[in-house]
């Protein structure tokens, strides 16, 4: 009787929740408060200093590109414990600090300047927190450990944008900037504070020297998931061009003030929702096949897309289709890393995320890009058209390649 009743308390207690996965939580939650605040007003913010739409696709273009370099630097970091940590601090101060940095801005080079070193730290940190993070639980408890992070991610998304509406008639948009540097410092206090140091020995990663060498370790199963990973990564716009098209839509029948509040609106709902799934998604994931609800996740992007080639989507319209921009981004988000994580060799784990988060990056940079681009060039409906189609080859490949 004692021993059934310890086994149902083991079994009820979240053992996956360590002091590393909350540590980390806690970090992406106050960081993400920081700087979607910062990404809320942008479009506001970059209209007022005279860019035109073009410029806020080749700024979160450019600025995911470079990040994409420091992302597999950041993956060699990762492979040697007794660096992670210290590589953590360093990237969340960085985003913390440049974000602050924007409200001294006069022009829209200046601002691509602090988003691209800004988004370096991200990038630098990225690998390691995820290894620290997928050392920190059982290896069937990952799709939880990773779920969490992106929910309380997430969740910061949602607070930023919130108190970027209550503070922007008190501060102003650059008061706004400016108050940023509070939460993305305790983002960085947090993990100094709260993370343990990286397991294992950095003997183990010393036996692999070169950066060709540590990819050769990467099994071949990792590199065809990536393949799929990468086709959806190329039409997986930053969530800023949905702010912008809400604002084009909103704008004729309800003013520019009240349309930019609006969308401002959408875009915390969107970041409500992929809180919300994210956690659900993760600890799903670990009882079904991991590929086959990324999948899933990947065609409500393409649903969401089709949905924006309407011109001119209702606002009960619009709530759907941030709604399940919000789904694609939290399933996509928690399933790729914890996918991933269970691929790779724990000797070469760090590079492997920081080639998953490289690659990720590359598509951020084409897609932002591309659809930036496209919207300029000939409207929004072919940059939707563009990121719908590669939505649903990455949903093919990620489900089909085995």
């Amino acid at each position: 009787m004692i021993m059934g009743e310890l086994s149902t308390s083991s079994a009820r207690s979240p053992r996956w929740m360590t002091p590393g996965v909350v540590g980390i939580g806690l970090s992406s939650l106050f960081s993400d408060w920081g700087h979607e605040a910062a990404t809320a007003i942008l479009p506001a913010f970059l209209a007022s200093i005279g860019a035109p739409a073009v410029v806020l696709g080749i700024i979160e273009g450019v600025s995911d590109g470079l990040s994409s370099v420091a992302k597999l630097a950041g993956g060699f970091l990762a492979d040697h414990p007794r660096w992670r940590k210290p590589a953590g601090i360093v990237g969340y101060l960085a985003t913390a600090v440049t974000t602050f940095f924007y409200a001294f801005a006069r022009s829209w080079p200046s601002v691509l300047l602090l988003r691209a070193l800004g988004w370096m730290g991200r990038g630098e940190r990225g690998p390691s927190r995820d290894t620290l993070l997928a050392d920190s639980v059982a290896p069937g408890e990952r799709g939880r450990a990773f779920g969490f992070e992106r929910a309380m991610d997430s969740l910061g998304a949602v607070l930023g944008p919130l108190c970027a509406t209550v503070l922007l008639g008190a501060l102003g948009v650059r008061g706004v900037l400016r108050w940023t540097l509070l939460p993305g410092a305790a983002a960085a206090v947090a993990f100094a504070f709260l993370v343990p140091p990286g397991r294992g020995h950095d003997h183990q990663a010393a036996e692999i020297q070169t950066m060709r060498a540590r990819f050769a370790q990467l099994p071949k199963s990792f590199w065809y998931f990536l393949a799929g990973i990468f086709a959806h990564g190329i039409g997986d716009f930053a969530p800023t061009l949905l702010i912008l098209r809400a604002s084009e839509i909103l704008a004729p029948r309800m003013g520019v003030a009240r349309a930019a509040t609006i969308s401002v609106a959408l875009y915390t709902f969107y970041n409500l929702v992929n809180a919300a799934a994210a956690y659900p998604a993760g600890a799903l994931a670990d009882r079904i096949d991991k590929r086959g609800l990324l999948a899933m996740g990947y065609l409500a992007s393409a649903v969401a897309c089709a949905g924006f080639l309407l011109e001119r989507p209702t606002l009960p319209m619009l709530v759907v289709l941030f709604g399940l921009a919000g789904v694609h981004r939290g399933v996509e988000q928690s399933l790729e890393k914890s996918a991933v994580a269970e691929l790779l060799p724990r000797a070469v784990r760090g590079s492997g995320f920081g080639v998953l988060a490289t690659v990720n990056g590359i598509g951020d940079m084409v897609s932002s890009a591309a659809v930036g681009a496209l919207w300029s060039a000939v409207g929004p409906a072919a940059g939707f058209l563009y990121a719908g189609a590669f939505a649903l080859v990455g949903a093919v490949l990620v489900f089909g390649w085995r």
